[in-house]
């Protein structure tokens, strides 16, 4: 395969993650240009460059999908900058809404010999600071039965494990009611109006959470 320019890699990790949301498997070129945020002209553009180049499946006015090739490289893009979030959380101390920015530059990468020792430097993590699983070398992605906070029942005891959203705006959000991956919850009420949920925290301490925000939270 030929090699990428950062905007290519840009473009395969976006219909990669598309992709993985949509139940068909199936992306149009209008969600792409909302997650790059471009004009549809040109992800028509750029969509004919990696059909020839053997990354999607393409044709006119119909809808994208990646290649095995295209899924490989996604998978590859997707392992180094999970990893390099995780590097610049543990060991350089970055806040965890401070690090997708980082990590989107230094994902472009293409040494696997700095990417592997760097995977066995952290210790070989399965997940990185937001809880998204981080693929393995051979594109296996370790697995995981969480569900979303909104899915659970009142009474129930849960453990925050991932996020949907890595925004800033979300992330500092959590923070203010001290949430983070880890956090031991309980749901002590759900309120029918607004479909809000009413969580206390391991030291007691209780907080209303928005249906929105308790969509976005995935929990054991």
């Amino acid at each position: 395969m030929l090699l990428l320019t950062y905007t290519e890699e840009n473009y395969i990790k976006a219909i990669y993650t598309i992709q993985h949301a949509n139940v068909s498997g199936e992306v149009s070129v209008n969600e792409i240009a909302e997650r790059v945020q471009t004009r549809p002209a040109t992800v028509t553009d750029m969509l004919k460059k990696l059909s020839e180049k053997g990354y999607i499946h393409y044709e006119k006015y119909k809808k994208v999908q990646l290649s095995k090739s295209g899924i490989k490289t996604a998978l590859s893009i997707l392992r180094k900058h999970r990893l390099w979030e995780t590097f610049l959380h543990k060991k350089l101390h970055f806040s965890w809404d401070e690090v997708h920015e980082v990590a989107e530059q230094l994902e472009h990468i293409h040494s696997q010999k700095l990417i592997e020792r760097l995977d066995e430097f952290l210790g070989f993590p399965e997940f990185d600071p937001h809880g998204d699983p981080i693929p393995k070398q051979n594109g296996d992605m370790p697995s995981s039965s969480s569900v979303l906070l909104n899915e659970k029942k009142q009474g129930e005891h849960c453990k925050i494990v991932a996020v949907k959203d890595t925004t800033t705006a979300f992330l500092q959000q959590l923070e203010r009611y001290g949430i983070k991956i880890g956090s031991k919850i309980t749901i002590t009420e759900l309120m029918p109006f607004d479909h809000s949920i009413v969580i206390k925290n391991d030291k007691g301490d209780s907080f209303q959470l928005s249906e929105k925000i308790a969509a976005n939270l995935l929990v054991l």
